[in-house]
């Protein structure tokens, strides 16, 4: 398992799940890693993904890490509390996105070392090759 996320793990990441995304036939993904303070470390867009995908995927992260669960946990949130959500996504600027797809990173440590978010699909498929991504790259998945 590895501990700390770098350029070299999140392209690992990046190439798991798109690798997973070839598998199950997925149309063009868009994947963003970020480091634990929400920087972007990796990103790829496949050929054709459109044009929205790219702040899809960093919103999916970004959301995950900056409230420590998963984006769709916080899809969850905005339903159970859909005034709080909507205060976050204002405090956020708009820079989250609350539906699965946004997977927390995890290290041997249990520590969260960063997040992928991902899109082109529906966001049950999203999430499923953000997983794939991460445990290829021999990270744990925190929800």
């Amino acid at each position: 398992m590895s501990t700390q996320l770098n350029l070299e793990s999140a392209k690992k990441i990046i190439e798991g799940a798109l690798i997973m995304g070839a598998e199950i036939g997925t149309p063009p993904l868009t994947v963003a890693v970020l480091d634990v303070g929400g920087h972007l470390k990796a990103f790829e867009r496949q050929d054709d993904a459109s044009i929205m995908r790219i702040d899809i995927a960093i919103a999916k992260a970004w959301g995950a890490i900056g409230m420590g669960m998963s984006s769709r946990t916080l899809g969850d949130v905005a339903s159970e509390r859909p005034a709080f959500m909507s205060a976050l996504t204002t405090m956020a600027h708009g820079n989250l996105v609350p539906v699965a797809g946004g997977v927390l990173i995890r290290n041997d440590e249990n520590q969260i070392v960063g997040a992928v978010g991902i899109t082109g699909d529906t966001s049950d498929v999203d999430e499923k090759c953000a997983i794939a991504g991460i445990e290829s790259a021999r990270f744990c998945v925190a929800n």
